[in-house]
């Protein structure tokens, strides 16, 4: 069987890629997408409670981005290097994405901030990937928040003024080299008003690494291998999601990370059980959903794994009409861009 990466392609002028996020978060423009009719229709985020029904549970993922981008200087000749905190493989070691990576060989030392922080590679592991053993003075994430930048995709190019515009306002445990976007676009006020009309929220927590954004190389998107990601499912969130189920409400996943980790998690019948995994799911055309009833997206890359997932639930041509139709509309793309509520 094969699927083509480029049956998932699509043109984007590069003016719509959103490079600064709006001064309200839950003011960007919300694309209806019918997945049954194909059907669309243009909102407000804000608004988005309206579309929501007293006993559905809305799955947010509450993972906290971790400055996880350190500029740094080789200790043997000084020059420039970059590293990218992936995982924590244990205490202060870290798998950690080097660039230029090519001489970073083991034993390579690394300073940052005039010795605040030091690092030396102990190994290199698959794809090019390092291992780095970090020392320093006091608590590391302390240093981390010192030195530290957020780690922007690398579309967008503009300085990101205030940290916390990269970060869920329900953000809670660190751990991510990504943001979960589509939790961008809540504020306090709104998840206030949606569990004021009887909506559930469950929170699950999902770890994302920059797999999730690793560009499909493969011709046959069979042949994709994603990389594992820890996720946690608690025992409230669980029992949240189950009870929608059963009672014959929806589960609304907020983002492709809510979505992957709870079609990781659910066991045959789709139901959920308090639990902590990795996963490197990987969800294209033909994956047969077990929880998940509705999900809420930003617009994404062409030929990514995420345009996949997405064309899994809606139909890829459905998908592919919808972000033309967002496309005609000037809607704004990618991590700081509008978002999709397909249903």
């Amino acid at each position: 069987m094969e699927i083509k990466k480029s049956d998932f392609y699509f043109e984007l002028p590069p003016e719509l890629i959103a490079q600064d996020p709006l001064k309200d978060r839950s003011a960007s423009r919300l694309l209806m997408l019918n997945r049954n009719t194909g059907g669309t229709a243009h909102e407000t985020f804000r608004n988005i409670v309206n579309y929501l029904n007293p006993g559905d549970c809305l799955v947010l993922n509450d993972t906290k981005v971790i400055p996880a981008r350190l500029i740094g200087s080789r200790e043997d000749t000084g020059a420039s290097i970059e590293v990218l905190l992936l995982k924590r493989k244990e205490n202060d070691i870290w798998e950690t994405l080097v660039r230029p990576g090519k001489k970073a060989k083991a034993g390579t030392g690394i300073v940052f901030g005039n010795g605040l922080l030091k690092a030396e590679v102990v190994d290199v592991v698959e794809e090019g990937n390092r291992l780095i053993r970090f020392e320093y003075d006091g608590i590391f994430e302390e240093v981390l928040d010192a030195l530290g930048e957020m780690p922007l995709p690398p579309y967008i190019t503009h300085k990101l003024e205030d940290k916390n515009r990269y970060q869920t306002v329900y953000a809670r445990y660190e751990g991510s080299a990504a943001a979960p976007t589509a939790g961008l676009h809540f504020t306090n006020e709104l998840l206030g008003r949606i569990e004021k009309k009887g909506v559930d929220i469950a929170y699950v927590t999902l770890h994302v690494g920059l797999g999730t954004f690793r560009p499909v190389k493969c011709d046959n998107i069979l042949e994709h291998h994603m990389h594992s990601e820890y996720y946690q499912i608690s025992a409230e969130a669980a029992e949240k999601i189950n009870s929608a189920k059963l009672s014959g409400h929806r589960v609304i996943c907020v983002g492709t990370t809510s979505c992957r980790t709870i079609e990781s998690a659910a066991d045959e019948n789709g139901l959920l059980h308090e639990c902590s995994d990795n996963t490197s799911i990987f969800i294209y055309p033909g994956y047969s959903f077990k929880v998940m009833d509705a999900l809420i997206t930003n617009f994404h890359l062409p030929e990514s794994t995420l345009v996949m997932l997405v064309s899994a639930f809606a139909g890829r041509e459905q998908v592919l009409n919808a972000y033309a139709e967002a496309i005609r509309e000037r809607y704004r793309f990618f991590s700081f861009g509008d978002a999709m509520f397909i249903s």
